[in-house]
């Protein structure tokens, strides 16, 4: 029996806000990995797979909705932790400062 993936899926490349009520990607996400291999359909040409599992994607607002989720209805889960950056504060006097490193070149 293959396991769930539960996860948070990261922000598009068209979205740059920080804030979680910005970002679209605020949701986490419980969905199946394919078990089956998918063929072309003869007639269309379309990919076509006897997989089922693989159309049901469920959305809930926090890990512990979609932790909670699987546990009440026995499915086998793998959770992957999403990853953080670490933001730099900046500001637009620092290209001016006297300690500034690298030469100016202007």
């Amino acid at each position: 029996m293959t396991r769930a993936k539960i996860y948070r899926p990261s922000k598009t490349s068209m979205q740059s806000g920080r804030k979680a009520t910005v970002s679209r990607g605020n949701e986490w996400v419980l969905e199946y990995p394919r078990s089956s291999s998918v063929q072309p359909d003869v007639l269309m040409g379309w990919q076509s797979s006897a997989d089922t599992k693989r159309q049901v994607r469920l959305r809930f607002p926090n890990r512990e909705t979609a932790i909670a989720y699987a546990e009440a209805h026995h499915i086998a889960y793998d959770l992957a932790e999403p990853k953080t950056r670490r933001v730099k504060p900046k500001a637009y006097a620092d290209n001016f400062a006297y300690k500034r490193r690298g030469s100016w070149t202007h």
